[in-house]
């Protein structure tokens, strides 16, 4: 359902929601974490930090970070950053002239399977995921 990209950038979300309490974590250990190739884990970072969903420092002591405003951001952003937001509007077929009055095949099914998935990624933010792996809830490998 998501692009590769959005995986990593989502998991490398919650790995920064965990691990930098005012610090700065390097490419090569989110990358690590995350089971993601280096070089892709940067681009995908450098993306959400352009578009202010995580922080970033230059320098010796450098890399990346998020502040509380962030990790209490919506999913949602994150998706729609990396992979916009065709998910949630886009025929599941690619169709282009699908619509209510014109649907697919699947239009009305999937209807409600996307509201759903827009429900569940505008009310959990960065914080609540992380939360679940912090209470061994959820797990994060």
């Amino acid at each position: 359902m998501f692009s590769k990209s959005c995986k990593y950038a989502i998991k490398a979300c919650i790995f920064l929601a965990n691990n930098t309490e005012g610090n700065c974590v390097r490419v090569k250990e989110i990358s690590k974490a995350i089971n993601a190739p280096e070089h892709f884990t940067a681009k995908i970072l450098q993306e959400l930090s352009k578009k202010k969903l995580i922080s970033s420092s230059k320098g010796p002591n450098g890399g990346f970070h998020m502040n509380s405003k962030q990790i209490n951001q919506p999913i949602y952003n994150i998706v729609k950053c990396i992979d916009g937001g065709g998910l949630l509007t886009e025929c599941v077929l690619g169709l282009e002239m699908c619509s209510n009055l014109n649907p697919c095949p699947m239009h009305f099914e999937y209807e409600k399977i996307r509201l759903s998935l827009k429900i569940m990624l505008e009310n959990n933010t960065i914080q609540n995921f992380s939360e679940l792996i912090n209470t061994n809830k959820a797990v994060f490998i």
